[in-house]
């Protein structure tokens, strides 16, 4: 047998490995990672990341921000209204506020595009973690990747920049782990759960979702046995055991927060908000017949009939996860993340399973092939060269479109008016530009509403809306209150009341707002 040749390297240092040996591992190293279907997943990542990458548009970013703000600049947590001028002083519960730290400590760093790029690389990271999931169940990225999009598409109408993208990722992590567990697949320990459930409850109230799934994967579980019997009970029960006493820990977990034991009831009084529920958009039941909620339909559609289509027959604790995230997300927009999140790794299983069990499928299962790999490195590479310029160049011209969105969303002009001519307090205003006005004039002025739905509760909520709907009683709230500002969009009822109301004098109008003041 031959010996191996000796290769110096920097004149002491030696390899007994041949010369030929490393430059092929080389070269496959370089073939692996510019391959067709890894190209595909920088893509799939990819496209993700630029439809997330969108200006900013949600009107509760705003309070948000300022909030972030105080919380930087006092050291110091409110518990109680600062920003309203009717519940001033109430209790408010400031379960996000960590996430608001966070997006006012990136803004003052690298202002409104480093919100943007930061919140779409925490949307992108969930649905890699997703993606994880199906290619590991699905044998091509062409299957896995058409599981991704689809469901990134169902939920696209909730991303932005907002607290909410943080349970969106831990929601991601906690399905994937526990997906994991209860196929009994090698993953990290479940234990890793309660230190993400700590992080979790300090950045949105979406933390309920994690003990829900935890309590969902135990009773699948037990399902299983009951429904399959193909495991011993002890073996089940102490695998069920395990997340039991996750549970219980992670329900302790709750209490480390500034709020206390006050954050266990805080997310079924949100749930159960009539007003939240009947006039918060996103808190009502999807509307098939707007286009933003087609690809949620065609998830629904294509994840059961897949499964039907199959094969394999999915667990009963698979299907309970996902029927029990299907109501929620038929019940509330809000949830349809959640809901894509569990469907996306059994529509990719299901229908990899149906494709290849039939002939016109089967090139699916074809090992990708190797011909001609020069021309195609030089190819991809030059792809993935393109694919990253112009993801690079969608962000930067989000970013760009950034102040003109604000000033076509917002009542920017108004506001400057406000702050030039001061006009009395205290103000009316819309509920959606609330949170808005608490950024650009507080502390100099505190607002009628904004979309802290819960600080106001149902009754407020209401009022506001019977005053700017023009109800027969709409002067009561504003004569009780002492409203002696009015800034309300030119076409809402009660901007035509005031026109013709000789106790009002129109003082500033443009095409987002209009302002009266009280003669």
């Amino acid at each position: 047998m031959k010996e191996p040749v000796k290769v110096e390297v920097a004149s002491s240092i030696q390899t007994d490995e041949p010369v030929v040996e490393i430059s092929a591992r080389s070269g496959r190293g370089l073939v692996d990672m510019l391959s067709t279907r890894r190209l595909l997943v920088f893509v799939f990542m990819a496209s993700i990341f630029v439809l997330a990458a969108q200006p900013i548009t949600d009107p509760d970013f705003w309070w948000h921000l300022k909030t972030g703000q105080y919380i930087f600049e006092t050291r110091s947590i409110p518990h109680t209204d600062i920003f309203s001028s009717l519940r001033f002083g109430s209790e408010w519960i400031t379960h996000e506020w960590l996430s608001e730290v966070f997006m006012y400590s990136v803004f003052r760093k690298l202002g409104y595009g480093g919100l943007i790029v930061l919140f779409s690389l925490v949307i992108t990271a969930a649905f890699w973690i997703a993606y994880q999931r199906c290619r590991q169940l699905a044998g091509h990225p062409y299957v896995a990747g058409f599981a991704l999009l689809l469901g990134a598409a169902a939920t696209r109408p909730v991303w932005g920049v907002r607290p909410q993208m943080f349970s969106l990722l831990f929601a991601s992590i906690f399905i994937s782990l526990l997906d994991r567990y209860s196929r009994r697949e090698e993953t990290p320990s479940i234990w890793w759960l309660v230190p993400l459930m700590i992080l979790w409850v300090n950045m949105h109230a979406g933390f309920a979702l994690g003990l829900a799934l935890i309590i969902l994967t135990i009773a699948g579980l037990l399902l299983d046995w009951l429904l399959l019997r193909k495991d011993a009970f002890a073996d089940v029960w102490r695998r069920a055991r395990s997340l039991f006493w996750l549970l219980i820990v992670c329900v302790a977990a709750v209490c480390l927060n500034p709020n206390a034991a006050r954050l266990y009831s805080y997310p079924l009084e949100t749930i159960f908000s009539r007003s939240m529920m009947r006039y918060i958009e996103e808190w009502k039941s999807p509307d098939f017949h707007e286009a933003s909620f087609q690809a949620l339909a065609l998830l629904i559609l294509a994840t059961f009939s897949v499964m039907a289509l199959s094969n394999r027959r999915p667990r009963p604790g698979q299907l309970l996860m996902l029927a029990a995230t299907a109501w929620a997300a038929l019940r509330s927009g809000r949830n349809v993340a959640f809901f894509a999140l569990v469907a996306m790794p059994l529509l990719a299983e299901h229908a990899w399973n149906w494709f290849t069990s039939q002939r016109w499928g089967r090139w699916l299962a074809a090992p990708e092939k190797s011909g001609a790999v020069r021309m195609k490195l030089v190819l991809n590479a030059s792809l993935f060269g393109i694919v990253l310029a112009a993801s690079a160049f969608a962000v930067v011209r989000v970013v760009t479109r950034q102040s003109a969105t604000e000033s076509q969303k917002f009542p920017a002009a108004a506001v400057d008016f406000i702050l030039a001519d001061r006009p009395p307090q205290p103000i009316y205003n819309e509920y959606v530009w609330g949170g808005y006005l608490i950024w650009r004039l507080y502390p100099d002025y505190r607002v009628y509403i904004d979309g802290r739905a819960d600080v106001y509760g149902d009754k407020l909520v209401e009022e506001f809306l019977e005053v700017r709907d023009g109800k027969p009683n709409w002067r009561e709230p504003l004569d009780n209150h002492g409203i002696r500002t009015v800034l309300a969009k030119p076409d809402v009822a009660l901007a035509s009341l005031l026109r013709q109301d000789n106790g009002w004098l129109k003082v500033f109008e443009d095409k987002q707002a209009v302002i009266f003041v009280r003669r």
